[in-house]
């Protein structure tokens, strides 16, 4: 069964939309047909993480009922497939909301995850996302202001009947300083979905114009990634041993 996933956080700054982008990779990476979306409509990223900062056609024209939502889907060399929006798409019109709906359930259709990359707070935008999508991923740093603005996040969630798929705490340093696990879980009351580490193979990733889950597959953070997609699958990644890559490779796996 398709499902929409709204990525968001409660404050900017968190690393949402590189979760967003590599959560949808890979979720890819696993076999999935997957679209990300960007819904972040002021200030869109996504085509920037792929290489796409100008596109023809893109959310903005499908929001104005002047394209066919087909037309607005771009494919990765990955295969993951995105619907940027446009960079001088400056207003948010009360319409669009309504249209992100239809657009997500028209998504459903032909896809089998649509990964709508939230814009960041609990303004509009970000409502507008998590209003359209069946669960909710929040994504948090672990100090005290970003888990308190992501427990707002996530009442506002739950207020509107939408299920907290979980938590992704991301940019940690494993450092005294930071919150812990536990207390992060205890305050949220949501489950934690992966912990992603600092990781200079994510801003490398960034220059290169692609997920870390291609462009460094053995970093921490990639891994780290598709331990979150496989959580959300109902997977467990394992790591195959050299014995079963030798096996594969001579075509007796």
């Amino acid at each position: 069964m398709a499902k929409v996933y709204a990525i968001t956080s409660g404050k900017g700054g968190t690393g949402k939309t590189t979760t967003a982008v590599n959560i949808g990779a890979a979720l890819n990476k696993f076999k999935e047909d997957v679209v990300i979306v960007d819904t972040n409509v002021m200030t869109p990223n996504i085509g920037l993480h792929f290489g796409a900062p100008a596109v023809p056609i893109s959310l903005s024209h499908v929001l104005d009922n002047s394209v066919k939502l087909e037309e607005a889907i771009y494919e990765h060399d990955s295969g993951t497939k995105i619907i940027p929006c446009s960079l001088s798409y400056n207003k948010l019109k009360e319409e669009d909301k309504k249209t992100l709906k239809k657009v997500a359930e028209e998504l459903k259709e032909i896809s089998e995850h649509i990964i709508l990359d939230s814009a960041a707070g609990l303004g509009e935008e970000a409502e507008m996302a998590i209003d359209s999508a069946d669960e909710i991923v929040v994504v948090t740093n672990p100090n005290t202001l970003s888990v308190t603005d992501s427990l707002k996040t996530i009442k506002m969630a739950k207020e509107k009947g939408k299920e907290v798929r979980g938590v992704v705490i991301t940019r940690s340093k494993n450092k005294k300083s930071e919150m812990s696990i536990d207390d992060i879980e205890d305050m949220l009351e949501v489950p934690i979905l992966g912990i992603v580490p600092e990781d200079e193979a994510i801003d490398e990733a960034l220059n290169k114009k692609n997920a870390v889950i291609h462009t460094r597959a053995k970093s921490k953070a990639a891994k780290a990634y598709q331990d979150i997609a496989a959580k959300i699958l109902g997977k467990e990644r394992k790591e195959r041993s050299l014995f079963y890559k030798v096996l594969e490779r001579v075509g007796l796996r």
